[in-house]
């Protein structure tokens, strides 16, 4: 199994960890770096924020699973790796808060059900308790494993922005779509496969964190209503729309999502010890 690849993203307080910050790791989607999909909304957080990307496997710096075809891991076992690659990163981290966009966003939930002694509250965006079918990422998985990556750049520019960002934004959406042209085939195709298996609609009354859902207003792959459902199936969550985006929010409308997670996490764990020695 790959080990992830931890990366501090600078905020608008300062670009390296400091004693008494609090820590929030982000998490990508699928086929895009964490780098140039959060870098932007890590820069609107304040002073006071540790702020580490985690990138998937295959993706960004991460190194891929394996070279070969039919590779597969699960929603829980990336969960597992991010945990990891956080430990090794900050080891003064006792918990810490955690975003994800997409299957980040499957991911972060994952840790909220899996780990709640280490997760403090869990925003999780433009994602679902379940994403799609089964039948639709296995065939997905075969087709990109033969095809590779780039065969996928059409498809997500469609699928990924709100009408008129890559035209307003050229700079942002060029940097996510060379990220996932340069995402390792077979990895990209494991993470669909764990997409294909994750389901947890039935455990969500289990998730003893606040839940932050958040949608895009045009996210077609994972509708507004996928978000609704997280935010009314666990015991403590809020549900925001955003609007003029689509499924890349970070990345769209990074103030909004700085100032959401800002307001949100303050308050969900005001009294949190923070990053220590």
């Amino acid at each position: 199994m790959t080990t992830l690849t931890a990366t501090l993203l600078p905020t608008g307080g300062a670009d390296a960890a400091a004693d008494g910050d609090r820590v929030l790791v982000v998490l990508a989607s699928l086929g895009t770096g964490v780098q140039p999909l959060w870098q932007d909304a890590a820069a609107q957080l304040p002073e006071g924020w540790t702020v580490v990307g985690v990138d998937l496997p295959g993706h960004g710096r991460s190194t891929p699973l394996a070279a070969r075809a039919g590779i597969a891991v699960t929603i829980q076992e990336l969960a597992e790796q991010v945990l990891g690659a956080v430990r090794a990163a900050l080891p003064g981290a006792g918990s810490f808060a955690v975003a994800g966009d997409s299957v980040g966003g499957a991911i972060a939930l994952q840790l909220a059900l899996s780990y709640p002694e280490a997760v403090e509250a869990a925003g999780v965006f433009c994602s679902g308790a379940k994403i799609g079918t089964a039948e639709a990422w296995e065939e997905r998985a075969a087709f990109v494993e033969e095809a590779g990556t780039p065969s996928m750049v059409e498809g997500s520019v469609q699928r990924w922005f709100a009408p008129g960002f890559v035209e307003a934004q050229p700079a942002v959406s060029t940097e996510l779509l060379h990220s996932l042209r340069g995402t390792d085939r077979f990895s990209y195709a494991a993470v669909c496969r764990a997409l294909a298996a994750f389901d947890v609609r039935d455990r969500l009354q289990d998730v003893r964190v606040p839940i932050l859902a958040v949608a895009g207003e045009h996210d077609q792959p994972t509708p507004p209503e996928s978000l609704r459902v997280i935010a009314d199936g666990v015991p403590n969550g809020r549900f925001e729309v955003v609007s003029d985006a689509a499924h890349l929010v970070p990345a769209e409308a990074p103030e909004v999502t700085a100032e959401l997670l800002h307001g949100f996490l303050l308050a969900a764990a005001p009294a949190h010890p923070p990053l220590a020695d």
